[in-house]
């Protein structure tokens, strides 16, 4: 799409062809009705914006001119005028498509442009032009405007990508029979040991939950053969799996509502206090907190339930497991409050049993 713009005000035209380029068109220029008329025949623009009063030809002149001729009289033409209404009359009847007086707001001009294009409109709000307004103060205004609407966009956006991987990691349940109903559990474990470790946290900070719950969600990029192999993996298929981590965290890096903790958690949470964990081999603080609390939390769970390759452990099995590793795979912190809250953890456990 090619919009011409006409106007021998230098810094008008600058501001205009910042604001038409923003819905993706090409925008060339004019100083003079008599240049645009030039560019007019070698290049039929598919919307014209044209300044009334000009120096030698006038935009109404133009216009009818333009009218006139058969191969570029359906040319949509804008009209920009701070005329007087006589003028304004002069400029309809020579045929402008459309005419909006000085000041305007650019937001308006784009409305109709996108509208003359054939496309949908960016949404504006009504106003009045008030006295003593200027196309900068307008622009300024409209900028705050449009900057509004694309937050919301951005959120809305956003929102819409974490329901779609929401739902893959519930397909992902489907899929691998370990999995299933594992990031339910793992992230209530986890959320307890949150609120005992950093009072307050969760709260502060969404992002914890969605890393806790979609900790695995990489998997959906592993082969099923390695996935839901009924047995233990070779070294090969080990190294394949544990790649889940960062195509998880490939998989979410877009969502802003997963920045900082919960990115952290999908890529680290097989990090080890040790050092010995992969992606990294991060080593005891360097681990970020969640990925830390996590840690447990998903050994915890990974012991006291069913593997394709063996039975699930008793609870105490796991307890005991989990405090000879304080210090070693896990956090010794964590592993104290999983100690203080070792009742509540179980009746997590015990409410989501059947799921």
């Amino acid at each position: 799409m090619r919009i011409l713009l006409v106007d021998d005000e230098p810094a008008l035209r600058e501001l205009l062809r910042a604001t038409l380029e923003s819905v993706d068109v090409t925008v060339d220029e004019a100083g003079s009705a008599l240049e645009a008329e030039g560019r007019i025949r070698r290049r039929r623009p598919d919307v014209i914006v044209l300044d009334l009063r000009m120096p030698g030809m006038s935009g109404t002149e133009l216009c009818a001119r333009l009218r006139a001729d058969e191969r570029l009289r359906a040319i949509p033409v804008v009209l920009l005028t701070g005329a007087d209404d006589e003028e304004v009359r002069a400029a309809k009847a020579a045929g402008a498509t459309t005419v909006i007086r000085k000041p305007f707001s650019p937001l308006e001009l784009l409305a109709i442009v996108e509208r003359m294009l054939g496309r949908t409109p960016v949404p504006t709000k009504p106003r009045r032009t008030r006295v003593g307004d200027d196309e900068v103060l307008m622009y300024a205004r409209d900028l705050r405007h449009l900057l509004e609407i694309e937050r919301q966009q951005r959120r809305q956006l956003e929102r819409s990508y974490l329901e779609t991987v929401t739902a893959l990691a519930t397909a992902l349940e489907s899929k691998d029979g370990a999995t299933r109903a594992h990031s339910h559990r793992v992230e209530r474990y986890a959320a307890e040991l949150l609120e005992t470790v950093s009072p307050g946290a969760r709260e502060a900070d969404p992002s914890f939950e969605y890393g806790f719950f979609l900790h695995d969600i990489g998997k959906i990029g592993i082969p099923d053969a390695v996935l839901q192999k009924p047995g233990p993996l070779t070294p090969t298929e080990r190294r394949r799996m544990q790649t889940h981590t960062v195509l998880g965290e490939e998989m979410l890096a877009g969502v802003a509502v997963l920045q900082g903790h919960g990115l952290q958690i999908v890529r680290s949470h097989h990090e080890r206090w040790d050092g010995r964990g992969y992606p990294d081999g991060l080593e005891a603080e360097a681990i970020p907190l969640g990925a830390r609390i996590f840690a447990v939390a998903d050994a915890l769970d990974a012991m006291t339930s069913n593997r394709p390759y063996r039975r699930a452990q008793r609870w105490t099995t796991a307890r005991d497991e989990i405090v000879a590793q304080r210090g070693k795979q896990f956090d010794p912190d964590v592993v104290d409050a999983f100690v203080d809250r070792e009742s509540a953890l179980a009746e997590v456990r015990r409410e989501l049993a059947a799921a």
